[in-house]
C-alpha cells in the first residue's frame, strides 16, 4: 500500500495522532501501529482537541483521516482502559467527556471530512470511520462495533448515527451482537460509501479529499452543515443519555469479566 506524506505530532502533542499537510488537504494518521491502531488515552484526549485546532487552519479545505499500516483503529487498549475507566471514577469523567466532544465536534465541523478505512475499524475505529462525510473502505476492512459485547451501552457509538444511515432493525441487530460487517456489506447498509482496493484506498481517499478542497469553500462547507443538521439533532436528542448509560456501564461485573477475558485470551 502507499503510504501518505508522514505527518508530525506538533499540532496533537501526540506521537500516536500524525497531521500533514498536502496543499490544501490535512492528512490525519492514527499511528499506534504496534497496537494496531489502538486508540490509548493519549490519543483519545488528543483526537478530542483536534477538531477545534483544525478549524483554526485558515488554508484548509478537507480533512482526510486514515490508519497507519493496515489498520484503521482496533479499538481501544484495555490494558489501560482498566485502570482508567473501570477503577478510577476521576479519569472515567474525563475519557467520556472527550468522547462526547469527539463525536460533536466531527459533526459540527466545518469542512469536509473524508476517511480512507485502511483495515479494521473496530469500536472507537467504527464510530470514527461513520462520523466522517465519506467512506472509503479497503477491501480487506471491515466495521464492527462491539460495546455491547463487552458489557457497554453504545452511547457513543452506533445507536447515536446508525438509524439515520440504515433501517431500525439493522442497526438493532449489528449493535446488540457486535458482529463485524465487511467492507462490501457496510456500503450495502450506508454506514460507506464504496469499497477500494486495499493497496489504493489511501491515495483515492487523498484523491477524493482533493477534489472536495477545490470546490467553492463556502457552497460546501455551508451544504455540508446543512445536512449535517441530521445528525445534531440526533446527537443532540441521544447523546448525552447514551454517554451517561455507557459511563454506569463501566464498574459492573460483566464488562470487567469481558475485559479479563480478553487480556487472557
Amino acid at each position: 500500500m502507499t503510504e501518505l506524506p508522514t505527518g508530525t505530532s506538533e499540532l496533537t502533542g501526540c506521537d500516536e495522532i500524525l497531521v500533514a499537510n498536502d496543499g490544501p488537504v490535512r492528512i490525519v494518521t492514527l499511528n499506534n501501529p504496534g497496537d494496531a491502531n489502538a486508540v490509548n488515552n493519549a490519543m483519545h484526549g488528543a483526537f478530542a482537541r483536534l477538531w477545534s485546532k483544525l478549524g483554526e487552519d485558515p488554508d484548509a479545505r478537507a480533512v482526510l483521516i486514515t490508519g497507519t499500516g493496515d489498520y484503521f483503529s482496533a479499538g481501544g487498549n484495555l490494558v489501560e482502559w482498566l485502570e482508567t475507566h473501570v477503577n478510577n471514577p476521576v479519569t472515567r469523567r474525563e475519557g467520556m467527556r472527550d468522547a462526547r466532544r469527539i463525536v460533536r465536534d466531527m459533526v459540527d465541523f466545518p469542512l469536509p471530512i473524508v476517511a480512507a478505512v485502511n483495515g479494521p475499524a473496530v469500536g472507537f475505529g467504527c464510530s470514527i470511520a461513520v462520523l466522517c462525510d465519506i467512506t472509503l473502505m479497503s477491501d480487506r476492512a471491515f466495521l464492527a462495533d462491539t460495546h455491547v459485547a463487552s458489557g457497554l451501552v453504545a452511547g457513543d457509538g452506533g445507536s447515536v448515527l446508525w438509524p439515520l444511515m440504515m433501517s431500525l432493525m439493522k442497526a438493532k441487530e449489528y449493535l446488540l451482537l457486535g458482529e463485524r460487517i465487511p467492507a462490501a456489506k457496510a456500503v450495502e447498509l450506508g454506514l460507506a460509501n464504496r469499497v477500494v482496493p486495499h493497496d489504493s484506498v489511501k491515495q483515492e481517499g487523498l484523491a477524493l479529499a482533493h477534489r472536495l478542497a477545490a470546490l467553492p469553500a463556502r457552497a460546501v462547507q455551508d451544504t455540508k452543515r446543512t445536512l449535517n443538521l441530521h445528525a445534531e439533532r440526533a446527537v443532540t436528542a441521544i447523546l448525552d443519555y447514551g454517554i451517561s448509560a455507557e459511563t454506569e456501564c463501566f464498574t459492573t461485573p460483566e464488562h470487567r469479566a469481558a475485559i479479563e477475558r480478553f487480556l487472557n485470551r
